[in-house]
């Protein structure tokens, strides 16, 4: 008995000493909570920088310092030519009041790796936001896109960002390495170009919609199922619900609705287009995709980002959110819950290489 009890006094210090550090973390986070609200920030990553760090790094490993040491003295020569000239115009641009030449121009990289919502629309409108507040004129903004689509609602309103760098007349390239299809082409078709990888999956210019029916399933189980609605169609298709043939008529109608505004914002932005081949709900790679004129270059966003670093500067800019942890948990079971329909959906839909 004794065992048990000092047993028990050890494991009540042990609990408190933890509660009391749980209050303590709690308490800290309150106070930074109110010392800081903001809910994301913005991170900024010079890859020209790192270009240049990777050159050097495998030059020095192939030739002799002699010769390394006098290519770095003459490009330290031209960058202070270089400096000194670009000095001289910011003075004279200063003086006019004239600050769209007070620097060089800019290509900015953005990231939008997309889900079924297009949730990650949110930190592409502060991205967004953020470039219009300081682009000047000739900077570039790249998008390397990424998805199979999804929402509706949401990748409208992922290509009405988009459409917030056109109208402000800023040159915007879309980079697709993988797929931007459906609701990603939706996107894609707002850039001025569209840059394809041989092999990425373009395309799938349609609308799906579909949900399973356990009406006969209840009925089976003397099971019944009550739906009280205001408006003749309020709901079509039902999940539980006994389905009929006027409810499958609206349903189709609004999927054709869509489907019709879909072709009319990628004709609006590509009019070259023959939507009557290209908007039958196919997909195709990207060689494909470039003879049929739903993109315009074959390459990778590398092989743009480097050449681009060569002679100017390019800032990647991404908007960060803090999550919380349960945020985190939910992200992390959403993402695999997407991945896991994407690859249901499309399933014997798409050749396996």
């Amino acid at each position: 008995m004794d065992f048990l009890f000092d047993y028990g006094l050890f494991l009540a210090k042990i609990a408190t000493v933890v509660i009391a550090f749980i209050a303590i973390l709690v308490v800290a986070k309150s106070v930074k909570g109110h010392h800081g609200s903001q809910k994301g920030e913005l991170e900024v990553t010079d890859l020209t920088e790192q270009y240049k760090h990777t050159v050097h790094q495998l030059e020095s490993h192939l030739f002799d310092k002699p010769l390394l040491k006098a290519r770095d003295k003459a490009e330290k020569k031209a960058d202070k030519e270089k400096h000194k000239a670009r000095q001289n115009e910011v003075k004279k641009a200063a003086k006019e009041g004239d600050l769209s030449h007070s620097r060089e121009p800019r290509l900015f990289v953005l990231d939008f790796h997309g889900s079924l919502d297009a949730r990650e629309v949110t930190s592409l409108r502060e991205e967004v936001t953020a470039i219009l507040a300081v682009a000047m004129e000739g900077d570039e903004v790249l998008l390397r896109l990424e998805t199979g689509g999804g929402m509706v609602h949401g990748y409208g309103l992922a290509s009405s960002q988009l459409d917030r760098l056109k109208a402000a007349g800023i040159k915007l390239t879309i980079s697709v390495d993988k797929v931007a299809a459906s609701g990603g082409y939706m996107m894609a078709c707002v850039g001025d170009k569209i840059i394809s990888a041989p092999f990425a999956v373009v395309g799938s210019i349609g609308v799906i919609a579909q949900l399973p029916n356990f009406n006969k399933v209840l009925k089976k189980n003397d099971i019944e199922f009550e739906q009280i609605t205001a408006g003749e169609f309020k709901r079509t298709l039902t999940m539980f619900g006994e389905n009929t043939d006027k409810a499958r008529e609206k349903f189709q109608s609004e999927i054709e609705e869509t489907h019709g505004l879909f072709k009319a914002f990628v004709s609006e932005h590509r009019p070259e287009l023959d939507l009557a081949k290209v908007a039958t709900g196919e997909h195709w790679f990207g060689k494909q995709a470039l003879e049929l004129g739903l993109v315009d270059e074959i390459g990778t966003s590398d092989d743009y980002i480097s050449t681009s670093c060569k002679d100017r500067e390019v800032l990647q800019v991404r908007y960060v959110q803090r999550k919380k942890l349960a945020e985190k948990l939910a992200g992390a079971t959403g993402d695999a819950a997407d991945n896991l329909l994407l690859k249901w959906i499309s399933r014997g839909q798409r050749p396996i290489v």
